[in-house]
């Protein structure tokens, strides 16, 4: 009897400790974006989440995906939403655009400086994990990015075009190199409505690869917006989100059926 009391509050005393040591593992929320992580195919993949105040589980929500830019790269499921991440983050969660447009945000973290191969596959893999855990509008999700985030953007549309419903570009170098003309690849993600900004006064091979990419959606077909800021450098981001019109047009945009 004594033995086994001992046992048991042996365990007690593990279990408590492992309960502590993984709350202490857990990075505190920050501005309502709660820590996550999700094991996927490929890896262990960090992640941030805002979830709407109050979410109603019978309704359906937007969800905006923020892929960050090389200021956010790391594992500690924090720099993806502070620094100069903060203003494309805290964009959509502020009181005043979360009464007006509830939704959600989900800041994926890329362990190296790019989004393409394993990292963007990563990033799909969590979505959809978060589109199991939460009742998302499929037809209202969003792809934004900035920098290298940008060009991860370019990069899951080309890859799930018939997934997102509209995209923010913020100085993305190109449209991903995965070779073929680059008209042709533009043409894949034409339909999609996408709102592109670019500091006049970027390091000069962005801004032209940024002119580019709109010239050859517009010769796709397409209807992107463009916003240059003459005198601006790369840190766009600092005027893209002050822009009036950005919070509406983006979710009135709902994805075409297909």
């Amino acid at each position: 009897m004594r033995i086994a009391l001992i046992a048991a509050l042996a365990m007690i005393v593990v279990g408590s400790a492992r309960a502590e040591l993984q709350q202490a593992a857990t990075p505190a929320a920050v501005d309502g974006f709660i820590a996550r992580m999700h094991l996927t195919p490929t890896g262990r993949m960090p992640y941030r989440l805002f979830v709407p105040k109050r979410y109603d589980p019978a309704k359906k929500y937007p969800l905006v995906l923020w892929l960050h830019g090389s200021g956010g790269i790391g594992t500690d499921n924090l720099r993806q939403i502070a620094g100069d991440q903060i203003p494309g983050t805290r964009f959509w969660t502020t009181p005043a655009a979360q009464a007006k447009h509830p939704s959600f945000v989900l800041v994926p973290q890329a362990r190296s400086a790019t989004w393409l191969g394993a990292n963007g596959a990563q990033a799909l893999d969590v979505l959809e994990k978060v589109g199991k855990d939460f009742s998302l509008d499929t037809s209202r999700i969003y792809v934004i990015g900035q920098s290298l985030g940008g060009l991860g953007a370019a990069s899951l549309l080309l890859e799930r075009p018939r997934l997102f419903a509209a995209a923010v570009v913020l100085c993305a170098s190109d449209l991903p190199q995965v070779g073929g003309d680059k008209v042709a690849r533009a043409a894949t993600i034409a339909h999609v409505p996408i709102w592109a900004f670019q500091g006049g006064q970027d390091f000069p091979k962005v801004t032209s690869s940024m002119r580019a990419m709109i010239a050859a959606l517009k010769k796709a077909g397409g209807h992107p917006r463009y916003t240059e800021y003459p005198g601006v450098g790369h840190d766009v981001w600092l005027h893209a989100f002050k822009e009036a019109e950005l919070l509406d047009w983006v979710f009135s945009q709902r994805r075409q059926q297909p």
